[in-house]
Parts: structure tokens; sequence; C-alpha cells
């Protein structure tokens, strides 16, 4: 079984991007984040022959959360339950897999702008708004994935510069330290299960040629709980569709189990 999730900053303009993709990489779910669409605009029918059905979480202009699975999506949930938020960043079902149910949890994580502002503040209630929820969903289901771009570099080595960029946005040691406190509800970073290459990142800004220079950031992720981790075979990012024309500025991040 293949879990994959990739932020990719408007399905409007990236459908055709993921639509291949699928072809290629036939995974069993993927969760997509930066939909920039509402509801009544997403391409069901397109997934549909591919095989897949799909339910999402749209908002026009900015944000939206979907997840397409080869499974039908049961106990469907939409933002985080117990956190008042009029924005579209939570999406959340069960799947049947060929080891049983799995919930998978889809998010597209506040940025926040930067340090000591209302954004970031924002970013803060939210992540404590998630922790609770998620620790609530860990004792629901003990397989439990949660997955999306989380708008945080956990550590130094998921940076291009993290001397330089330390205490700013997607480095901070409060960011981190919400990073740490999921972690600690029992979940494990799929891809830091695995030896990996150094200067692996998900995310490379558009400017610059960074992509080109390397100049990104990890700050998509997979976390597993303990009775996903038994399964798990492999962690990878797929650095090949941020070398189509009109990239999305993240690549696919692929659980293996």
């Amino acid at each position: 079984m293949k879990l994959a999730s990739w932020n990719v900053n408007s399905l409007t303009i990236r459908l055709p991007q993921v639509l291949t993709w699928l072809q290629t990489q036939p995974v069993d779910a993927l969760a997509l984040q930066e939909l920039k669409l509402t509801d009544d605009k997403f391409p069901h029918q397109e997934f549909e022959a591919l095989g897949y059905h799909s339910v999402c979480f749209g908002q026009k202009t900015y944000n939206g959360v979907a997840i397409v699975s080869r499974s039908p999506l049961r106990d469907v949930v939409r933002n985080i339950a117990g956190f008042d938020d009029e924005q579209a960043r939570v999406i959340a079902g069960t799947m049947d897999t060929e080891f049983g149910e799995l919930r998978l949890i889809n998010g597209y994580f506040v940025n926040g702008n930067a340090p000591a502002t209302e954004k970031f503040e924002y970013k803060m209630r939210w992540l404590s708004g998630l922790h609770n929820w998620v620790r609530q969903e860990i004792s629901l289901h003990p397989r439990l994935a949660l997955v999306g771009d989380f708008n945080i570099a956990p550590e130094d080595r998921d940076s291009h510069d993290p001397e330089g960029l330390r205490e700013t946005i997607h480095h901070t040691t409060e960011e981190r330290d919400h990073f740490k406190a999921l972690l600690a509800l029992g979940l494990q970073d799929a891809y830091r299960c695995f030896e990996q290459a150094d200067k692996s990142f998900s995310w490379w800004d558009y400017r610059e040629m960074a992509f080109r220079r390397n100049r990104g950031l990890r700050i998509d992720h997979i976390l597993v709980s303990a009775a996903l981790r038994d399964r798990l075979k492999a962690c990878t990012i797929d650095r090949a569709p941020r070398k189509n024309e009109r990239p999305s500025d993240h690549a696919p991040v692929i659980a293996e189990f």
C-alpha cells in the first residue's frame, strides 16, 4: 500500500500534472493541499475515471484540501473538531486497506507569516487545536496517518540554510516544539525512519533558481502511528514533478507499507 501527500498550489492549474502522476505512481491514497477552489469546482469525475474516489473541502482562492483514494472514505470530518476555523485546512476519513482500517488526516497547516504577528499566533492556536484533536483520533484509530504541508522544517537538516533562517518562519522553536508534541502522541516521521540523502527537501521557492540550486525546505510530512510504522517499507520525495512546466513549488511525499 502507498500513501502520498502533495501540495499542488492550485488544482485548477495543476490537475493535468496530478492525473498524469497518478497514472505513473498509482498510490492507494493521495492527500492534496492548497486546492484554491470551491467544492463545486472539484474534478471528481476526472479522478473517478482513474479508479479513485474523492472527498474535498474547498475554499475560493485560498487553502482547500482533498483526499483521493482507491477505497471509499467514511466518517469524513472537515476541519479540526472543537476548533472554530473559517479556513478550509483539514479533511480526514477512514479507509479500508489490506491490513485493516486506516484513519487518514490531511492538513494544510497554517503558514504563520512571521513570528510575533497575528498570523503566527493563529498558527500556534491552530497547532494546539490539532494536537488535542489528533490525540483523541489516535485513541480511536490505532492505524493513523497525519499527512500534509506542515509548514514546519522540524530540524536543521530540513533547511538549506539553518543558521541564516534560524528562528524565522518554519524554523522557530515554537513551531518545532509543536511538531515534537505531535510525535509525542505516538507518531513517527516516516521520512526519518530511513536513511536519506543530505539536503533532501520537498519545497523550493519559485524565485532565484531555488530548485536548480536545491535551496529548499522539507515541510511536507507523513507521520504514522506505531501500528503503521511496523509495516512501513519506505518513504521518499518525488522531485520529478517539480521539473514540470508550471509546477507546484512542492513535491509529493510517498510512504510505502
